[in-house]
């Protein structure tokens, strides 16, 4: 069955809004966790709009006492400064189960694209051997229809599909052509042996016709989404859609 790995960051987007301790992180996590979630994703950037380096080594402390997985997103080429050591540096001290590298640069609002494996394989391959080298899994954020064979020559373990362009395809009610990209990105992944997560604006209506369609997907990150609606149904209650979403959809 695929997991689902709850994004926090728009917990902490909420609390830095004020300042203080609340919403907590890890009180946030642990609900999630007790609700059936089978692992936790932050995205910390290195202006600390939202997850810290702080929340990351207390997220991984929580994680690791409950035998999940932590799995830590960032671009590897930022540089490091105040507050953030750098993207390998920080997985140096929390040991995520997965590391998740994505092309993000500082100004972005969020992330809206994937690795370009052909043209960034070279700066890529020493981060991926240092990140396999702490023990942590490597997947490497990837569009639809990318060079899958360039991605596992890097020596990735996964792939994230950037599900962005099929949420917007899912949205207007024309998402053959996005589905279909995506399955075919599948599709090539498995055959060249690499993994398959996804993630970036999947929801409630539309992760059920994604996973029904695409094959193979063994992780899902969800966070905007998931905190939204939380707003309304409260956190465990929407954790619990999303995986009653994804048990439906494994029985298919």
């Amino acid at each position: 069955m695929t997991s689902l790995s709850v994004n926090l960051n728009k917990i902490a987007v909420l609390r830095n809004s004020r300042g203080g301790g609340l919403p907590d992180l890890v009180h946030a996590a642990t609900v999630c966790l007790e609700a059936g979630a089978h692992g936790i994703t932050v995205h910390p950037r290195p202006d600390a709009r939202h997850t810290r380096a702080d929340d990351v080594l207390a997220l991984a402390g929580l994680t690791r006492t409950r035998g999940v997985e932590f799995n830590l997103e960032g671009n590897p080429f930022a540089a490091p400064r105040a507050g953030y050591p750098g993207f390998v540096a920080l997985c140096a001290q929390a040991r995520p189960a997965q590391a998740t590298l994505v092309p993000d640069a500082d100004g972005q609002l969020t992330s809206d694209h994937g690795f370009d494996f052909v043209r960034d394989g070279a700066a890529l391959r020493p981060h991926v051997d240092a990140l396999h080298a702490l023990g942590c899994r490597v997947s490497l954020f990837a569009d639809a229809g990318c060079d899958v064979g360039a991605a596992r020559a890097l020596g990735a373990d996964r792939i994230e599909l950037y599900t962005g362009p099929f949420a917007e395809a899912a949205a207007r009610g024309t998402v053959e052509g996005a589905l279909q990209a995506c399955i075919g990105t599948a599709q090539a992944a498995a055959a060249a042996g690499l993994g398959v997560n996804a993630g970036h604006d999947l929801n409630q209506a539309n992760l059920g016709l994604f996973l029904a369609r695409v094959p193979g997907i063994l992780e899902v990150s969800i966070g905007h989404a998931l905190i939204a609606e939380a707003l309304y149904d409260g956190l465990a209650t929407t954790v619990a859609h999303y995986l009653a979403i994804i048990r439906r959809a494994s029985s298919v």
